[in-house]
Order: structure tokens, then sequence, then C-alpha cells
């Protein structure tokens, strides 16, 4: 099985990424990741002005799609995350949605072990290992997005449910597609509010495949019983209007429904979660469940 270094990363998706490794469509393969701050902190005297900042949020790749071209959409099952036995969460003055309350910064080194991270001896999380960035190269008219920010091409969506055993969908833009991630976390709350979540390095087993000539101007996310849209805006308004509009247009054209008819299934059926608040876009995801709408009907009609 091919596996991708860590040591190939990129800080940007652009439209002219240059690929480090090629896969081919349903082979699967493995990529290793560094944590947003790779692996500079260590220790929980450390503090974010210490480290180097031009080395935050590392994505490993880009990867070469064999057989993805332009006006396609890359499918990317995510079959297995691991990550390693010890990780950070931080709280930095000035950052996340209660930043300026921060009086003093906090890290915290947090062990993994028997599918917990041990917050205190006393307290202890069930891990969800997660992917924090995952996207492919960006559409020319889009320009250019340092792997922090989300928007159509993915990049720092920071999405609790994209974990193992869900799939991806992207618009793709360039010969390739060009896919790239990194910034695990083992576990972290929707929101992620203090603007880390368990920031973890580890290793994540993807397949792909690509589906001609479909496409969609956000990335959808297919859990195991629900389809999803993912949308990052500047406010959380702008970021919900997107992500429910693009909900909505996959039900009209995949259930044949009005606009209005859409509209009130919406407000009965989907559910609207944040993702995340505290990246230079805000990430909301529309939910609804595939019971009412599958993934396969959503495919034959975009």
């Amino acid at each position: 099985m091919q596996r991708i270094s860590s040591e190939n990363v990129i800080y940007k998706f652009t439209n002219d990424l240059k690929e480090v490794a090629k896969v081919k469509q349903n082979e699967e393969f493995i990529v290793e990741t560094n944590d947003c701050f790779y692996q500079q902190i260590t220790n929980s005297n450390q503090v974010l002005d210490e480290i180097n900042h031009d080395n935050l949020n590392p994505a490993t790749g880009p990867i070469y799609i064999e057989g993805a071209e332009k006006g396609d959409l890359l499918k990317v099952k995510i079959k297995k995350i691991d990550v390693s036995n010890k990780g950070c969460s931080l709280a930095i003055p000035g950052f996340g949605v209660l930043g300026g309350k921060v009086k003093n910064p906090a890290t915290k080194i947090i062990e993994v072990k028997d599918e917990y991270a041990y917050f205190t001896e006393d307290i202890k999380i069930p891990i969800k290992p997660m992917i924090g960035v995952i996207g492919v190269a960006t559409h020319k008219e889009d320009g250019e997005w340092t792997t922090d920010t989300p928007y159509r091409h993915g990049g720092n969506m920071d999405t609790a449910e994209i974990v193992e055993g869900s799939t991806l969908y992207f618009p793709v833009a360039v010969e390739g597609a060009m896919l790239a991630l990194g910034d695990l976390h083992a576990v972290m709350g929707d929101g992620e509010v203090s603007g880390t979540g368990l920031e973890i390095p580890g290793e994540v087993t993807l397949e792909v495949e690509v589906i001609k000539n479909k496409s969609f101007n956000w990335p959808i996310l297919e859990t195991e019983s629900e389809v999803m849209v993912l949308a990052s805006e500047e406010n959380i308004n702008e970021a919900n209007e997107q992500a429910l509009e693009g909900i909505m247009t996959i039900m009209e054209k995949s259930l044949g429904l009005s606009w209005e008819d859409a509209l009130i299934l919406s407000s009965l059926a989907v559910d609207m979660r944040i993702s995340q608040l505290v990246d230079p876009k805000i990430t909301i995801r529309a939910a609804i469940s595939k019971e009412i709408l599958s993934m396969e009907r959503v495919l034959e009609n975009l």
C-alpha cells in the first residue's frame, strides 16, 4: 500500500499545485499527517507565540488522482484514522469564541490511551478521530486559500463528522484534483470554540473514486445515516444561508420538489449544525437523513 510522507506538505490550496504522489482510483493508500502546529508544542509550558508560525496548518500532499478532470466530482472514502498517543489543546488570548476573555495563555498536553483522551485523571473523553483540513485545488476564479481557511475547495472545515467511515465529495478544478489533508483531532466539539481541538499527528487510510461529469459548488459529506452540504463564509449567517441553499438545491433536483416545498421539507427534516466558529471563514453543515434522500439519488441528479 502506498504511503505518502508527512514531510510533503502545503500551506495553501491554489489552482496550480504540483503533486508529490499519484494514486489510482479504488486503491487504498495511507497519508501521514502532522498536527496543526507541526509537532512544535511538546509541553504545557509552551505558548503559541513561541513557535514558528510559518509551519502552522500543514496539509500533506498534493496527491494526483488518476482520471480526475475539471468538472468531475472526487469521492474520498475515509477508511481508517489512526492518531498518536499524545496531543495538545490551547486557550489563546484573542483567539476563539471567548478569546477576548482569555487573560493568560494556557497549553494542555493530553494523553490518548484505550480510546480515551485523558483531560485529567478523573476526566476522560471518548475519542472520535477526525480530519480538520482536507481539500483539493481551487478553481481559478476562487483564488488561493491558506490551509487554515475553508471554502468551496474544502480546506479547514473542522467538521466533527469527517471521521472513519464517512465519504467526502469535492468539485474537481484541475487535472488530478490535487488532494491534500492534515490537522487531525483525536476529539473536537462542534464549534471548536477555543480555536483548537485535541491537535494530534496521525495517519489516514483513504480510497478515492472519480465521478465523471458531476459537480457541486460546495463539498458534500456522506455519513452512515446522513447527507450534508458544508458551506464556509465570512460570518455565520452567510454560511448558514449557503449551506441551506445547497441542500435545498440538491433536494429540488433529487426529489423533484418546487423551491417552496424544498424549503418546507428543510424546516421539517434538515438540521443546521455549526462545524467551526474560529477559522477565517465560518463553516456550517446542513444535514438530511438518508431515509429521505439517499446519496445514490443525489449523484444521479447532480
